[in-house]
């Protein structure tokens, strides 16, 4: 009898995870189709927001990550040209120089609106620095113009994009139909594995934003068990902007992370070039790091120099790079609280983040990218002894790229 009831429990418990299972399994072609319309509707909030309704080159790239959700990706940078371009003309030609100013041109037709510009009493030498170009068309160029001249519209730019993306998550977030309460929506103005430089020397202050909500808070606002206020007190905000202060002990960590996982000490993927990192203001740092697993060694051979393989085909060189993934997984997870600790400049609640864009290996099911991120006070309570491993491990945030 006990035998019966046994393998009837058995029989529920399997017919259950099996139910469960085919609820979880996303439908990728619906995924792709809501996020391509969410991003269409996504853009044409910040566009209405900018008041550029019609044409104007802003690109919003929409991805999900199983067990993450989905990240909306907006241009990396809101100032400089971002924020010119935002302005009444419609072309600019900037330059920029090494004391750290800038010049720049605007060309465009002499509308009523530039006449009333050159009336005003603050616009200054606008008559002596008018000129025609071939087409006839007015031509002003200002030179010397201060980078911090720009600082209040690209601060402008800034509030009208967090604008947009709140009004997004509150009103369109439940496009995405597929997501988990877990799972969240996430728009930011950073993109995996990539830092963004101006050509022409010198480099400005980068803005950074980021804004994300869970699924579940969007159904309860939907529902009315959330008010719209409360909706965006938990939405959580990143509004902040790179630091030129120089900090020895992020150069430090960069330096061992740099040495840790070259080819001669690493156990699974290796770095060829070094890793970089960006200090950002009130949120922590973040290294960029790029792992391989394997170099051609002649066609369609490869050799795996940190696993002593030579010459193996295709087929072998993927079998290995998916068993190397969680070993990559949990050495670098282990390496980042190990030597974290070593960061004394970070507040206890700011970030030390990893961004690893991982080895190519096409139809291996591994992660394109991955992301390891953890408060600097858990570092310092695994340093102090506050916190063994396996619980500051459990504290480290992780978010996973979609699987190649």
């Amino acid at each position: 009898m006990k035998s019966a009831v046994r393998i009837l429990m058995m029989s529920v418990c399997a017919a259950a995870a099996t139910m469960l299972q085919a609820q979880n399994k996303i439908d990728e072609e619906r995924m792709g189709r809501d996020i391509e319309v969410a991003e269409n509707v996504m853009g044409t909030l910040i566009r209405q927001k900018l008041n550029k309704r019609n044409f104007f080159p802003f690109e919003v790239e929409g991805s999900y990550s199983p067990g993450y959700g989905v990240t909306f990706r907006l241009p990396m940078d809101f100032g400089g040209p971002m924020a010119l371009m935002l302005s009444p003309e419609p072309k600019i030609a900037y330059n920029y120089e090494n004391n750290g100013s800038y010049t720049f041109s605007i060309s465009g037709d002499a509308n009523e609106e530039n006449k009333d510009r050159d009336k005003n009493k603050d616009c200054v030498d606008c008559e002596k620095n008018k000129v025609k170009d071939t087409k006839g068309r007015t031509k002003i160029k200002t030179t010397h113009f201060s980078k911090s001249g720009n600082d209040s519209l690209s601060q402008a730019v800034n509030q009208k994009i967090i604008e947009a993306s709140r009004e997004f998550i509150a009103d369109y977030g439940d496009l995405i139909s597929q997501l988990t309460p877990e799972e969240r929506i996430k728009i930011t103005n950073r993109h995996e594995g990539q830092r963004f430089w101006y050509a022409g020397g010198n480099m400005p202050k980068r803005k950074f934003i980021s804004l994300e909500c869970t699924r579940a808070d969007i159904t309860q606002f939907k529902q009315g068990k959330l008010t719209r206020d409360q909706l965006m007190a938990k939405i959580i905000l990143v509004d902040s902007e790179t630091s030129d202060e120089l900090s020895p002990d992020l150069e430090l960590l960069s330096s061992i992370f740099n040495r840790l996982y070259r080819a001669d000490l690493s156990k699974s993927y290796y770095i060829q070039e070094n890793m970089y990192y960006e200090r950002l203001k009130d949120y922590g740092v973040i290294y960029y790091m790029q792992v391989v697993s394997s170099v051609e060694s002649d066609y369609r051979k490869f050799n795996m120099p940190t696993i002593d393989l030579e010459d193996i085909d295709k087929a072998t060189r993927d079998q290995k790079v998916k068993e190397l993934y969680p070993v990559f997984e949990k050495d670098v997870k282990e390496s980042l609280l190990e030597y974290g600790r070593t960061v004394k400049s970070l507040k206890d609640d700011e970030l030390v983040v990893l961004n690893i864009k991982l080895t190519k290996c096409e139809g291996c099911n591994i992660p394109s990218s991955l992301e390891l991120s953890v408060k600097n006070a858990v570092l310092k309570d695994v340093s102090s002894g506050k916190l063994t491993k396996d619980a500051a491990i459990a504290k480290i945030n992780v978010k996973k790229g979609p699987n190649q």
